[in-house]
């Protein structure tokens, strides 16, 4: 018989954790919660430390609890501070203008076209325009790397060569990763 895998992650001082059902809820300065549906792990909350557990000792399960650990990490720092996402917008042919309107993300005159690109933002993110610099923050890594991702996408025209046609909007910082 395989032995069974624990995994401890510790809590910082100004963090607590709970655990209903499936959900996991980390509150720190923030609160962040997820879902994780994984019947071969369990989670439990000892004193200061959050246990993963699994309930067979496979291959299998040792990845899982790795991804399971690996989220509730960024969990644990997105309620310390937020996730920042940074993009940067190129226009060399026409002037884009992009602002944020309520939960919308438009871009007017994207290589003069007279109709302009919109994007429903998902909630939780925070999008802030500054000149040609674009921050999208979140205390959720997953929501903020999606929405940054979507907003490149917004720009992308597939068959074009990014050589010659630069212009769009790039993401140019990743939270805890610099791109050069």
């Amino acid at each position: 018989m395989k032995e069974k895998i624990t995994k401890e992650i510790e809590l910082p001082e100004n963090a607590a954790a709970s655990v209903n059902e499936k959900f996991i809820t980390i509150k720190g300065l923030k609160e962040v919660k997820r879902e994780f549906s994984q019947r071969s792990v369990s989670i439990r909350i000892e004193g200061r430390k959050v246990v993963l557990e699994s309930r067979s000792g496979t291959k299998e399960d040792k990845k899982i609890i790795g991804s399971i650990a690996a989220h509730i990490k960024n969990m644990i720092n997105g309620s310390q501070r937020d996730h920042t996402y940074t993009l940067k917008i190129c226009s060399g042919h026409f002037p884009m203008n992009v602002s944020v309107a309520g939960s919308k993300f438009i871009i007017k005159n994207f290589l003069g076209e007279k109709v302009p690109r919109t994007l429903d933002l998902k909630a939780g993110a925070e999008v802030k325009v500054e000149g040609d610099i674009i921050h999208v923050t979140s205390p959720n890594k997953e929501t903020a790397g999606q929405v940054s991702a979507d907003i490149e996408q917004l720009t992308r025209r597939p068959g074009y060569d990014t050589r010659i046609f630069q212009d769009g909007i790039y993401i140019t910082n990743k939270d805890g990763k610099e791109l050069k």
